[in-house]
């Protein structure tokens, strides 16, 4: 499968579901989108690319990407489904600068922060700098959760089975040990 990157000229090449072989593993920086409320949009998918083509005007350069994958609301699955991606990316940013650009992108796409877990139209995390690992000034890397998530590692688990995350354990054996999302699955 061919997901389209918008962006510039280099980001206009389809990038494939998976990783080419130029994309150093041990230097991963991964980032996590998930919508479960359209806000604006006609549905979570184009919320979704709509802010994957808004990583590029912010010094993101994606490239690989997982397909998205649906899942019940956690912690309370009365909320709506959510949609689920990953991507692996480069960027001249150091952790919190990247941040502080997925920041900008949520609050574009009106992300609010008023209730923990609420639904929300843009999520982004940064799972994983490289193989950054600890407490950075206030950002814990890798994510504390992301291991326990299926929802975070079966989309890893598609594009870099190999992937090993910095306390241990494959992105293909994370996913299948994961108890949060357990129902997470491509669409």
């Amino acid at each position: 499968m061919v997901e389209a990157v918008e962006g510039d000229e280099k980001s206009d090449r389809a990038v494939a579901v998976g990783i080419d072989d130029g994309v150093d593993l041990n230097d991963a920086v991964i980032v996590a989108l998930g919508c479960n409320d359209k806000g604006a949009w006609s549905s979570c998918t184009e919320a979704l690319e709509a802010a994957l083509a808004r990583f590029r005007s912010e010094g993101i350069d994606v490239v690989a990407r997982s397909s998205w994958w649906s899942s019940l609301a956690w912690p309370d699955p009365h909320d709506p489904a959510f949609l689920n991606g990953v991507v692996i990316v480069r960027t001249e940013h150091d952790p919190h600068a990247l941040m502080a650009a997925l920041g900008r992108i949520e609050d574009a796409f009106g992300r609010e922060r008023s209730v923990r877990n609420a639904p929300r139209t843009l999520d982004l995390d940064l799972i994983a700098y490289g193989r950054l690992s600890g407490d950075l000034q206030g950002l814990i890397l890798p994510h504390p959760r992301a291991a326990e998530r299926r929802f975070v590692m079966g989309p890893i688990a598609e594009i870099a089975p190999n992937w090993t995350h910095p306390h241990g354990g494959s992105a293909s054996d994370l996913a299948a040990s994961a108890s949060v999302g357990a129902d997470a699955h491509p669409s």
